[in-house]
C-alpha cells in the first residue's frame, strides 16, 4: 500500500539523489497523522460541544482525581499555554459553569481551580468518545502492533518531554 509519503520521498529521491531522505519516512508520516488526528479529535469533541482547549482543563482537573482542582500554574505545566492564555481559558470556562476558582487555603494570594459536576460529567462524556473514535482509528493494528508502536513513539516523544523548562 503507497501513501502519500511514498510519493514525496520518490519524488525527493530523484530530485535529490545526493541527500539521505530516509528521515522523511517516518518524521512526514507523524506529521501528517497528527493533522489527521487533530481533525479527527476536533469531530470527537465537537460533539459534546467542546473545543480542545476546553478539554484538555476539563480533563487535566478531571485527572487530579477528588475533588478534581488543581492551581493555575499546575494547569498550565499539563496544558503547556502560557498564564494569560490559562487566565483566559479559566474565565470562559466559569462562564459555562464548568470550573469555579476558590481561594486557596495555602495561600491566601492564590486560587484552586476546580471542576464543577457539570463540567466533570462533560469530561468523562467527552473522553469516553473520544476514546471510541480513537478504537476505531487503531482498528487496523493488532493488539501488540499498537504495544509495539506505543513503545517506539514513547522513545522518539520522551527526549522532548524531558527538556528543562
Amino acid at each position: 500500500m503507497e501513501d502519500e509519503v511514498d510519493r514525496l520521498v520518490a519524488a525527493w529521491r530523484r530530485e535529490r539523489p545526493d541527500l539521505d531522505v530516509e528521515p522523511l519516512e517516518v518524521l512526514s508520516r507523524i506529521s501528517r497523522l497528527a493533522r489527521h488526528l487533530d481533525r479527527a479529535r476536533r469531530t470527537a469533541f465537537a460533539e459534546h460541544n467542546l473545543e480542545p482547549w476546553e478539554f484538555d482543563v476539563l480533563t487535566a482537573l478531571r485527572r487530579a482525581g477528588s475533588p478534581y482542582q488543581l492551581s493555575p500554574g499546575q494547569l498550565l505545566t499539563q496544558t503547556l499555554v502560557t498564564s494569560g492564555t490559562m487566565t483566559n481559558r479559566i474565565d470562559r470556562l466559569a462562564v459555562k459553569g464548568l470550573v469555579q476558582r476558590l481561594p486557596d487555603p495555602g495561600d491566601r494570594r492564590g486560587v484552586l481551580v476546580r471542576l464543577t459536576g457539570a463540567g466533570r460529567d462533560l469530561a468523562d462524556q467527552a473522553l469516553a468518545g473520544l476514546l471510541a473514535h480513537e478504537r476505531a482509528l487503531l482498528a487496523e493494528l493488532s493488539t501488540a502492533q499498537r504495544g509495539e508502536l506505543a513503545g517506539l513513539l514513547r522513545q522518539l516523544v520522551a527526549p522532548f518531554d524531558n527538556l528543562p523548562e
